[in-house]
């Protein structure tokens, strides 16, 4: 009898447990999640001055761009640069997680090897940015390694 007690009241303090809310309207944060499509992980950076993360993400020829430390991307390559604002996790002290989108980088390569740059969902845009630069900035990526 005492250990069906038991068994009763560590069941139901642990299912009440797992049921908490959170109701915290003040924050209002907003998270976006990016479907990459077809396109996979190579690489994240963070702006601890901006507060923004980025993941970048492409295809084969991509990858084999990244690899080659080359200063173009090679013909048929697609890159997609993603970059939120982070904040501070209201669940877990000392954690981040992504909220608002800030803006979606792509550049891509035709099969002729012509580079081309655009910018999505930017909050950031005072002037465009210079193409050359960006595109310079995405090769400067170097894939993560892994096991």
């Amino acid at each position: 009898m005492k250990n069906t007690i038991l068994i009763l009241l560590v069941s139901f303090v642990s299912l009440t447990a797992c049921s908490k809310e959170n109701n915290d309207k003040e924050s209002e944060l907003v998270r976006a999640v990016f479907d990459p499509g077809n396109l996979t992980f190579i690489s994240n950076s963070l702006n601890p001055k901006k507060k923004t993360m980025s993941a970048l993400y492409g295809n084969e020829k991509a990858l084999e761009s990244l690899s080659k430390e080359s200063k173009t991307p090679n013909a048929g390559a697609v890159m997609k640069l993603v970059t939120w604002r982070y904040h501070d996790n209201p669940q877990y002290i000392g954690g981040t997680i992504t909220g608002e989108l800030v803006s979606i980088e792509t550049v891509q390569a035709d099969h002729l090897g012509k580079v081309s740059y655009d910018i999505k969902n930017s909050l950031v845009q005072n002037s465009p940015p210079d193409k050359e630069e960006r595109v310079y900035y995405f090769m400067s990526y170097r894939p993560v390694s892994r096991p």
